[in-house]
């Protein structure tokens, strides 16, 4: 058991992560943003060769990339007169552990939902199939009315 003295740095730690997750899943939520980061697969590119495709003045694109830079997604770096954007893909692991753990959670809730399922068929069932003393009783009775 966890003593609150104990607690409390997993708890912070755990804070912490959502927020970082809050922060990509925030910044995947744009299509312009996924779009960015489905290019950057690709390859490193320019601000301007990013910004090329969209039909935006170049300051609204680049707030487009500061908030991909700030959840971590994307860095850049200037030379000159050209900024460079790549990938940090390493930031997106922690969704993909995100994004796990709930399929793992899922997966589960749905096991135990079929298993139940499967239950109330296989019971449903036993009530719908007349047992072998009904069948007799029936006989015997159909017997004495016939007589």
């Amino acid at each position: 058991m966890l003593t609150p003295a104990a607690r409390g740095p997993i708890v912070s730690f755990m804070a912490n992560q959502l927020s970082h997750l809050d922060q990509i899943f925030a910044a995947l939520s744009d299509p312009t943003r996924r779009a960015i980061v489905m290019r950057l697969c690709a390859g490193e590119a320019s601000v301007g060769e990013l910004a090329d495709p969209f039909d935006m003045a170049l300051p609204s694109f680049m707030k487009h990339i500061h908030v991909l830079e700030t959840s971590g997604l994307v860095q850049s770096e200037k030379s000159g007169r050209v900024r460079t954007c790549r990938l940090s893909p390493d930031t997106l692991v922690g969704a993909e552990d995100w994004f796990q753990q709930q399929r793992a959670i899922w997966e589960a809730r749905l096991d135990r939902f079929e298993a139940y399922v499967m239950k109330l068929k296989q019971e449903r069932a036993a009530v719908k199939r007349p047992s072998r003393n009904t069948d007799k009783k029936t006989d015997k009775t159909t017997k004495r009315k016939g007589s």
